[in-house]
């Protein structure tokens, strides 16, 4: 299919439906010729196949962070018809709400560059992180139930949190979540992990302020140059992956009750207002609300370590939510005049003047840019980081964790990780190139450059 894209303008690509049988609608990329270049065939095969499915409204959209995924490509956003459409577990994808909450505070470099040393390892001891990684909170069913039911709201209730926090969130940090549309075995993986960080691509990382880039808006959330930042980057843990994995089995028999053809079987899904889509858009919601407040626990266990580090209360520190964001999820969500089910897998939300979050490869730049009017075209979504350029198990063959860490201290940064495998797997080598990610968003005009962060302290689980 590569060689069927047109050039629409120096950031936009084009597959018109007609090239290929059974596209409903047509598939556009955003990136420069840098990112084209050496974007996959079978992520451009995998957007055409989402462009096939019933209700699929036009077009289905890759950002310049795509790759490879779980039928729907990581780094993509396909929008269906409320009423004629499908919802698909496969389409949103195993991670649920895999997102990042970002935290400010009122410290410059200077003032934690010599603390770094205590800080990184007393934020490793504190919040636990790593493959099947326990977690602090002894939670039973019941209350479960209600972290499902409400998301952050448990947490501020529980102290792990304020009010503040809620309101620089994504859905204010919960979504109608339905427990009982959830499986015991899900619900037994959720009860451990509340408050883990978890491992592959999560992470949690303080970083300094290096350019802000759109002075007024940097201003009006609270940003200046050379200031230290913290994001969290993770999700619903085993508990989101048990939900997905329990519905692509009931989506799979739906789309063959239903008579969906599926062009490919990972794009298991269910009519929008079925049984079977319905339950598992409530069960997700649940997945969604877990890993908004399992975010927010984390924000709360930073602020408790920087108060002990820097002896003073984190609200004196200036410890607010700057935002947090989801960018695994499918939403109901109005645009323009249509009520429309928005799969967006490693897609960011992009609203008019609302912060977008993107996390850039461990060592290189993240970025905090602004949602436009623009992004309309693309149901109102952006990248959600770098993307991988190579496989995990290729990057786990191609680099040693020694060495990374090694490169990476010689830079002035603090690493601390479970092993060196997944240093490795997640060396800054194995992404694409950040700087032209964002350039490609920033200049297709669908999110904004505000401001440009560098690592200086990094945990991986």
């Amino acid at each position: 299919m590569k060689e069927k894209l047109k050039q629409v303008n120096e950031y936009e690509w084009l597959i018109n439906r007609d090239e290929r049988k059974g596209m409903n609608v047509d598939a556009r990329l955003i990136a420069n010729k840098k990112i084209m270049d050496v974007m996959e065939e079978e992520a451009i095969m995998q957007l055409t196949n989402v462009a096939m499915l019933p209700g699929v409204i036009d077009p289905v959209w890759a950002m310049p962070d795509a790759h490879v995924g779980y039928g729907l490509p990581m780094g993509a956003v396909a929008a269906f018809d409320k009423e004629k459409g499908v919802i698909s577990s496969g389409m949103t994808g195993f991670d649920i709400n895999c997102g990042i909450n970002m935290l400010r505070t009122n410290l410059k470099y200077n003032d934690v560059k010599d603390k770094m040393k205590d800080l990184i390892p007393a934020l490793f001891s504190n919040i636990p992180c790593g493959v099947g990684s326990k977690g602090k909170l002894k939670l039973n069913n019941d209350l479960l139930d209600e972290v499902l039911s409400k998301g952050v709201d448990w947490a501020i209730k529980n102290g792990y949190g304020v009010k503040d926090d809620k309101k620089h969130l994504e859905e204010e940090g919960r979504m109608d979540g339905d427990p009982s549309k959830v499986s015991d075995l899900a619900k037994k993986r959720g009860l451990q992990q509340l408050g883990t960080l978890g491992a592959g691509n999560h992470f949690l990382e303080i970083q300094k302020v290096v350019g802000i880039l759109d002075e007024d808006t940097a201003k009006k959330w609270g940003l200046f140059k050379d200031q230290a930042v913290i994001m969290v980057h993770c999700g619903s843990r085993g508990f989101g992956h048990q939900v997905a994995t329990d519905y692509l089995k009931i989506h799979e028999r739906a789309a063959e009750k239903y008579g969906i053809k599926l062009p490919d079987r990972q794009l298991a899904c269910a009519p929008a207002n079925s049984e079977e889509g319905q339950d598992y858009f409530k069960a997700m919601q649940a997945a969604v609300n877990y890993a908004f407040a399992n975010r927010l626990v984390i924000s709360h266990w930073i602020r408790e370590t920087f108060e002990s580090i820097f002896d003073d209360t984190w609200s004196n520190l200036g410890m607010s939510t700057i935002y947090g964001i989801a960018h695994n999820v499918c939403k109901l969500e109005k645009v323009g005049n249509k009520e429309l089910y928005i799969h967006r897998k490693g897609a960011t939300r992009s609203y008019p003047d609302i912060p977008v979050l993107i996390a850039g490869s461990m060592g290189t730049a993240s970025y905090i840019l602004k949602g436009t009017n623009e992004a309309k075209k693309t149901f109102y979504s952006t990248c959600h980081g770098a993307g991988r350029a190579m496989s995990r198990s290729k990057a786990i063959r191609s680099f040693r964790g020694e060495e990374i860490k090694r490169k990476l201290e010689s830079q002035g940064k603090v690493i601390k990780a479970t092993g060196w495998k997944v240093l490795a797997e997640e060396s800054p080598d194995a992404y694409k190139n950040v700087e032209d990610v964002v350039d490609s968003v920033h200049n297709a005009k669908i999110s904004t450059k505000v401001a440009r962060m560098a690592p200086i302290g990094v945990i991986k689980g």
